[in-house]
């Protein structure tokens, strides 16, 4: 069974932020032993863990093939708020190919997002 999936990050409160407002909760935010930036985020029953380490960058493949997908519910009232606040959509509004409603958008370190009505 998967517990985490772990990610760096330039900028760990953006990237707090941006996945609370898919519906993320925050299970830890805090400073490692080490120095470094660590956030935990739950998503339903998955974990997404970020860090922020000094003279470490992030670097997420642009294309779509290499994304993390939610679940979300209101899509078509959430890709608005977040096209408002900034959030790059690389795919708009489009049917699944299982019908329902989805988009791609970059979270704040250019890292693909799938996001689903679900």
């Amino acid at each position: 069974m998967l517990k985490h999936v772990s990610f760096l990050t330039r900028d760990i409160a953006a990237t707090v932020a941006f996945y609370e407002h898919l519906g993320a909760t925050t299970e830890k935010n805090l400073t490692t032993t080490e120095g470094h930036r660590r956030a935990v985020l739950r998503l339903g029953d998955g974990l997404l863990q970020f860090f922020q380490i000094t003279g470490e960058t992030p670097a997420p493949h642009a294309h779509w093939a290499e994304h993390i997908a939610l679940h979300v519910t209101g899509l078509r009232d959430l890709l608005p708020a977040l096209k408002e606040s900034g959030v790059t959509v690389t795919r708009d509004l489009q049917p699944s190919p299982g019908g329902r409603d989805m988009a791609f958008v970059q979270d704040p370190d250019g890292r693909q997002v799938e996001l689903l009505e679900g």
